[in-house]
């Protein structure tokens, strides 16, 4: 009975892989047309990532990255970050995947972001932190993760990560795309240019031209 069970568990996993694998819908990235498109970083970028640098000079090198340092600088939110996407890592440009090394100091945070472009998965590798995400029917999903444990992020959806130990934090988070792009609350709404009028902001928020006014100032001194 058991084998039966598990032969048509296989043959249903099997049927959705084929469902699934023939359409390039289901990506996040074009398939690449090529095995290798190391990313020529100087060249003009094209619509789905950036040309090749000639195979005459790929090397070893091109194909590796290093995650190992530890930051000696944070930004204002107690937050340093190691590039693992196409700028920073360009044998990823065209393969659909990218990884970075995120680091927290004591109490610092990843603040409340998305990622338009692609799903996010990612595994602690030192400290304590805190992993937040809200669906789109406002409901909010938390857990605090400790070294060897793994969160997922659904694509676009708003989430965050917290440095809630006593030393530093460090985790890994991996994309199914080579760009995910980010795009964060705070910055979306204060800092675009032109900037957003303050009555728009006002009204949508429901406080005053005096809260607005404060939260830019506050933002352009950091």
């Amino acid at each position: 009975m058991y084998s039966s069970s598990a032969s048509l568990f296989g043959l249903l996993c099997g049927l959705i892989v084929l469902l699934i694998l023939p359409f390039p819908s289901h990506a996040s990235d074009p398939d690449p047309l090529q095995d290798v498109c190391i990313a020529d970083l100087n060249a003009p970028i094209s619509i789905n990532g950036f040309p090749c640098k000639p195979d005459s000079e790929v090397t070893s090198d091109d194909f590796f990255t290093d995650f190992s340092k530890n930051p000696t600088t944070f930004d204002v939110f107690k937050r340093a970050v190691t590039l693992g996407d196409v700028s920073g890592f360009p044998a990823v440009n065209t393969q659909g995947v990218s990884l970075f090394r995120i680091d927290l100091d004591v109490g610092g945070i990843n603040p409340p972001h998305t990622h338009p472009r692609g799903t996010e998965a990612g595994i602690v590798t030192r400290g304590k932190v805190l992993v937040g995400l809200v669906t789109t029917n406002n409901t909010f999903f938390s857990k605090v993760l400790t070294p060897g444990m793994v969160f997922l992020i659904p694509r676009a959806l708003i989430h965050f990560q917290l440095n809630v130990g006593k030393g530093p934090a460090t985790f890994i988070p991996i994309f199914n795309t080579q760009n995910p792009g980010v795009s964060d609350s705070l910055t979306t709404l204060f800092d675009t240019t032109p900037p957003i009028p303050n009555e728009l902001l006002t009204k949508s928020l429901r406080v005053s031209d005096d809260v607005i006014n404060a939260i830019r100032k506050a933002r352009a001194s950091n």
